[in-house]
């Protein structure tokens, strides 16, 4: 019989940014315009926008878990939304007053990656959140392939 495996309530500290020629190297344009730079991804002409299987998603930096399929919703916005993350202190969120606005930037925490913004129209029996993410800035493990990836510790809540 082997032991129960305990369920993790903060991931490792293993996560870290790679050396900027490693990242060059291994992102897309796109994911490192949009990571390193701040840019914006179009809307519907992404990877996760209508991405709905069982799965966690991760900074495509740095791999430290961000987000579970259990918390994405269809927003309509055209990027991927969430309701949250899977624990506050794996982003950081900062004033943004770029293009005229004011807005909420959400990066990870790890990586100090450029995910996207948080805003306050989301459904509000999940918390009134909206966690709009550039796919660009994540990486999708479906939860079949999740114990593999080294995620094991979050399949029993995406299942």
């Amino acid at each position: 019989m082997q032991p129960a495996r305990r369920q993790r309530k903060e991931p490792p500290m293993a996560y870290e940014k790679p050396p900027h020629a490693e990242l060059v190297q291994k992102l897309t344009p796109l994911q490192y315009e949009v990571t390193q730079n701040n840019a914006t991804e179009p809307p519907f002409r992404n990877a996760y926008d209508a991405e709905f299987r069982p799965g966690i998603y991760v900074d495509v930096v740095s791999g430290a878990p961000l987000f579970l399929s259990t918390h994405k919703y269809n927003s309509g916005c055209g990027w991927p939304a969430f309701s949250r993350p899977i624990a506050p202190e794996l982003v950081a969120e900062h004033d943004d007053l770029s293009h005229g606005m004011r807005r909420t930037e959400v990066r990870s925490k790890d990586a100090d990656s450029h995910l996207g913004h948080v805003f306050t129209d989301g459904p509000q029996d999940a918390g009134g959140l909206r966690y709009c993410i550039n796919s660009a800035a994540l990486r999708f493990i479906p939860l079949e392939e999740m114990e593999q990836a080294g995620y094991g510790d979050w399949v029993a809540q995406v299942k």
